[in-house]
């Protein structure tokens, strides 16, 4: 078999796996994109294994020790990022990646009528203080 059909195959694994990193707004979806992407990998790593192994007279195999270390990075990978997701999840409700942009931000204001006339939220005491000289 010719090199060119599976790094062809692993080209299309990456891209579809990128498209889906790029344009999915669920973290679940990210996740295995991602594991999409690292399967491409491990595809290229074994072929271009396969086919230096049939040019070199060595058989030392590295590219299917790397595609296990790879596998084992992907389990940890996917472990993790699943009770991140899980735990994100539990707190704000939503997997939506773009819901949630930024995990240091508080809840915006609930009430809008509490905003000046400006937009803006009015300084700490100032009502009290129109209230006092009124």
């Amino acid at each position: 078999m010719h090199l060119a059909y599976p790094a062809v195959l692993s080209a299309l694994l990456f891209c579809t796996g990128l498209y889906g990193v790029l344009a999915r707004r669920n973290a679940i979806l990210v996740l295995m994109s991602v594991e999409l992407m690292l399967n491409a990998v491990n595809l290229n790593l074994v072929a271009f294994d396969v086919w230096l192994s049939r040019t070199a007279r060595e058989t030392l195999h590295s590219g299917q020790a790397l595609t296990l270390f790879t596998i084992a990075i992907a389990a940890a990978e996917i472990g993790i990022g699943l009770a991140i997701v899980l735990a994100v999840y539990r707190n704000r409700g939503t997997s939506d990646i773009d819901k949630l942009r930024d995990t240091a931000e508080g809840p915006g204001p609930e009430d809008p009528e509490a905003d000046g006339p400006d937009g803006s939220t009015p300084a700490a005491g100032t009502t009290e203080k129109a209230e006092a000289s009124a």
